[in-house]
Protein backbone atom coordinates (compact mmCIF):
# COMPACT_ATOMS: atom_id res chain seq x y z
CA UNK A 1 0.00 0.00 0.00
CA UNK A 2 1.59 3.61 -1.10
CA UNK A 3 2.49 5.88 1.34
CA UNK A 4 -0.33 8.75 1.19
CA UNK A 5 1.52 12.15 1.13
CA UNK A 6 0.41 15.97 2.02
CA UNK A 7 2.54 18.56 0.25
CA UNK A 8 2.32 21.92 2.07
CA UNK A 9 4.25 24.77 0.65
CA UNK A 10 3.09 28.40 -0.67
CA UNK A 11 5.22 28.04 -4.03
CA UNK A 12 3.63 26.33 -6.70
CA UNK A 13 6.54 25.06 -8.23
CA UNK A 14 8.04 23.85 -5.18
CA UNK A 15 4.93 21.58 -4.85
CA UNK A 16 4.95 20.31 -8.45
CA UNK A 17 8.64 19.64 -8.26
CA UNK A 18 7.81 17.35 -4.96
CA UNK A 19 4.93 16.16 -6.58
CA UNK A 20 7.11 15.21 -9.76
CA UNK A 21 9.87 13.62 -7.52
CA UNK A 22 7.57 11.78 -5.21
CA UNK A 23 5.42 9.88 -7.48
CA UNK A 24 8.13 8.91 -9.46
CA UNK A 25 8.07 5.99 -6.93
CA UNK A 26 5.55 3.49 -6.65
CA UNK A 27 5.24 3.50 -2.79
CA UNK A 28 4.39 7.02 -3.19
CA UNK A 29 1.45 8.79 -3.41
CA UNK A 30 0.72 12.43 -3.20
CA UNK A 31 -3.07 12.63 -2.09
CA UNK A 32 -3.16 16.47 -1.54
CA UNK A 33 -1.30 20.29 -1.96
CA UNK A 34 -1.38 22.92 0.40
CA UNK A 35 -0.64 26.64 -0.30
CA UNK A 36 -0.49 27.51 3.47
CA UNK A 37 -0.44 26.30 7.21
CA UNK A 38 -4.54 26.68 7.62
CA UNK A 39 -5.42 24.87 4.77
CA UNK A 40 -2.47 21.99 5.28
CA UNK A 41 -4.05 21.29 8.69
CA UNK A 42 -7.72 21.22 7.28
CA UNK A 43 -6.29 19.01 4.69
CA UNK A 44 -4.66 16.90 6.55
CA UNK A 45 -8.19 16.44 9.35
CA UNK A 46 -9.55 15.45 5.64
CA UNK A 47 -7.59 13.63 4.14
CA UNK A 48 -5.62 11.82 6.78
CA UNK A 49 -2.68 11.22 5.58
CA UNK A 50 0.55 9.29 6.15
CA UNK A 51 2.85 12.07 6.06
CA UNK A 52 2.87 15.48 5.94
CA UNK A 53 5.76 17.02 3.73
CA UNK A 54 5.37 21.32 5.48
CA UNK A 55 7.80 24.32 4.59
CA UNK A 56 8.75 25.92 7.60
CA UNK A 57 8.33 29.44 6.17
CA UNK A 58 4.79 29.97 5.75
CA UNK A 59 2.25 33.23 4.60
CA UNK A 60 0.01 32.52 7.37
CA UNK A 61 1.46 30.24 10.05
CA UNK A 62 5.01 28.59 10.43
CA UNK A 63 5.92 25.05 9.69
CA UNK A 64 6.20 24.90 13.60
CA UNK A 65 2.52 25.50 14.01
CA UNK A 66 1.24 23.25 11.27
CA UNK A 67 3.29 20.41 13.20
CA UNK A 68 1.80 21.18 16.51
CA UNK A 69 -1.51 21.23 14.96
CA UNK A 70 -0.81 18.25 13.07
CA UNK A 71 0.62 15.63 15.49
CA UNK A 72 -2.26 17.62 18.39
CA UNK A 73 -4.97 16.60 16.32
CA UNK A 74 -3.87 13.53 14.51
CA UNK A 75 -1.10 11.73 16.32
CA UNK A 76 -0.94 9.17 13.63
CA UNK A 77 0.39 11.39 10.95
CA UNK A 78 4.10 12.36 11.03
CA UNK A 79 5.21 15.37 10.05
CA UNK A 80 8.91 16.15 8.01
CA UNK A 81 10.23 19.45 7.60
CA UNK A 82 11.33 21.20 4.18
CA UNK A 83 13.68 23.74 5.00
CA UNK A 84 16.04 25.98 3.55
CA UNK A 85 17.69 26.65 6.96
CA UNK A 86 20.95 25.17 8.79
CA UNK A 87 19.92 21.98 10.86
CA UNK A 88 20.81 24.07 14.10
CA UNK A 89 18.50 26.71 13.29
CA UNK A 90 16.40 27.56 16.41
CA UNK A 91 12.87 26.93 13.83
CA UNK A 92 13.91 23.78 13.06
CA UNK A 93 14.81 22.62 16.82
CA UNK A 94 11.07 23.75 17.65
CA UNK A 95 9.39 22.52 15.06
CA UNK A 96 11.56 18.63 16.10
CA UNK A 97 10.28 19.45 19.60
CA UNK A 98 7.04 19.97 18.07
CA UNK A 99 6.72 16.50 16.88
CA UNK A 100 8.41 16.99 13.75
CA UNK A 101 9.79 13.04 12.83
CA UNK A 102 12.53 14.99 10.94
CA UNK A 103 13.72 17.21 8.27
CA UNK A 104 15.10 17.64 4.96
CA UNK A 105 16.75 20.89 3.55
CA UNK A 106 15.56 22.06 0.31
CA UNK A 107 19.37 21.47 -1.31
CA UNK A 108 18.97 17.72 0.02
CA UNK A 109 19.20 15.18 -3.49
CA UNK A 110 15.76 13.32 -4.24
CA UNK A 111 16.96 10.23 -2.58
CA UNK A 112 17.37 11.32 0.61
CA UNK A 113 13.83 13.11 0.30
CA UNK A 114 12.24 10.24 -1.16
CA UNK A 115 13.99 8.14 1.99
CA UNK A 116 12.87 10.44 4.81
CA UNK A 117 9.61 9.79 3.59
CA UNK A 118 9.66 6.44 3.58
CA UNK A 119 11.48 6.07 6.85
CA UNK A 120 8.80 8.90 8.34
CA UNK A 121 6.15 6.72 7.37
CA UNK A 122 7.16 3.65 9.03
CA UNK A 123 7.52 5.55 12.51
CA UNK A 124 11.61 6.00 12.64
CA UNK A 125 13.33 8.62 13.85
CA UNK A 126 16.32 10.27 11.90
CA UNK A 127 18.34 12.91 13.13
CA UNK A 128 21.97 14.34 12.43
CA UNK A 129 24.81 14.07 15.10
CA UNK A 130 24.11 17.92 14.89
CA UNK A 131 20.41 18.11 15.25
CA UNK A 132 20.64 15.91 17.70
CA UNK A 133 23.01 17.74 20.17
CA UNK A 134 21.33 20.74 19.37
CA UNK A 135 18.23 19.23 20.51
CA UNK A 136 19.92 17.50 23.77
CA UNK A 137 20.95 21.32 24.39
CA UNK A 138 18.18 23.17 24.79
CA UNK A 139 15.76 20.17 26.76
CA UNK A 140 15.70 20.86 30.27
CA UNK A 141 17.23 18.55 32.63
CA UNK A 142 15.23 15.86 33.92
CA UNK A 143 13.74 16.44 37.41
CA UNK A 144 13.36 13.02 38.41
CA UNK A 145 14.72 9.36 36.51
CA UNK A 146 12.36 7.78 34.66
CA UNK A 147 10.20 5.32 36.16
CA UNK A 148 9.87 2.84 33.15
CA UNK A 149 9.89 -0.99 33.82
CA UNK A 150 12.75 -2.88 31.90
CA UNK A 151 10.41 -3.96 28.87
CA UNK A 152 9.91 -0.69 28.46
CA UNK A 153 13.37 0.73 28.40
CA UNK A 154 14.33 -1.79 25.89
CA UNK A 155 11.14 -0.81 23.98
CA UNK A 156 12.89 2.95 23.83
CA UNK A 157 16.01 1.84 23.07
CA UNK A 158 14.91 0.12 19.84
CA UNK A 159 12.87 3.42 19.09
CA UNK A 160 16.09 5.32 19.64
CA UNK A 161 17.88 3.34 16.94
CA UNK A 162 15.40 3.62 14.41
CA UNK A 163 13.42 0.71 14.69
CA UNK A 164 9.54 0.35 13.65
CA UNK A 165 7.56 -1.63 15.80
CA UNK A 166 7.27 -4.69 13.75
CA UNK A 167 11.29 -4.57 13.79
CA UNK A 168 10.77 -4.41 17.58
CA UNK A 169 8.45 -6.60 17.61
CA UNK A 170 10.58 -9.20 15.77
CA UNK A 171 13.48 -7.98 18.03
CA UNK A 172 12.08 -8.26 21.39
CA UNK A 173 9.94 -11.93 20.61
CA UNK A 174 6.44 -10.14 21.61
CA UNK A 175 3.65 -9.34 20.25
CA UNK A 176 2.97 -5.93 17.80
CA UNK A 177 -0.10 -4.89 19.94
CA UNK A 178 2.28 -5.16 22.67
CA UNK A 179 4.71 -3.10 21.37
CA UNK A 180 2.27 -0.69 20.40
CA UNK A 181 1.38 -0.53 23.93
CA UNK A 182 4.49 -0.23 25.28
CA UNK A 183 5.03 2.65 23.15
CA UNK A 184 2.02 4.58 23.99
CA UNK A 185 2.62 4.17 27.77
CA UNK A 186 6.59 5.28 26.97
CA UNK A 187 5.08 8.42 25.51
CA UNK A 188 3.07 9.36 28.26
CA UNK A 189 4.97 8.19 31.40
CA UNK A 190 8.20 10.58 29.45
CA UNK A 191 5.84 13.30 28.73
CA UNK A 192 6.58 13.82 25.38
CA UNK A 193 4.37 13.16 22.11
CA UNK A 194 6.72 12.06 19.24
CA UNK A 195 9.27 9.54 18.85
CA UNK A 196 11.81 11.64 17.95
CA UNK A 197 11.14 13.40 21.21
CA UNK A 198 11.58 9.46 23.13
CA UNK A 199 14.47 8.98 21.39
CA UNK A 200 16.31 12.28 22.29
CA UNK A 201 14.98 11.12 25.91
CA UNK A 202 16.72 8.05 25.53
CA UNK A 203 19.61 9.39 24.74
CA UNK A 204 19.68 12.01 28.12
CA UNK A 205 18.71 9.39 30.35
CA UNK A 206 22.02 6.78 28.75
CA UNK A 207 19.86 4.06 27.70
CA UNK A 208 21.68 4.39 24.22
CA UNK A 209 24.63 6.60 22.78
CA UNK A 210 24.48 8.97 20.26
CA UNK A 211 26.82 6.64 18.38
CA UNK A 212 24.30 4.48 18.26
CA UNK A 213 21.22 6.30 17.12
CA UNK A 214 23.16 7.65 14.48
CA UNK A 215 24.93 4.62 13.31
CA UNK A 216 21.22 3.02 12.91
Amino acid sequence: MAVRILLVDDHPIVRSGLRAVLETEPDLEVVGEADGGERGVNLAQRLRPDVVVTDLLLPDMDGVAVTERVRAEHPEIQVIILTSVNEQDASVVRALRSGAIGYVVKSADVGELVQTVRSAAMGQVHLTSRATARLLQEMQSPATQMQLTERERQVLREIAIGRTNKEIARSLQIALTTVKSHVRALLDKLGVDSRTQAALQAVRYELVSLEEVHAA
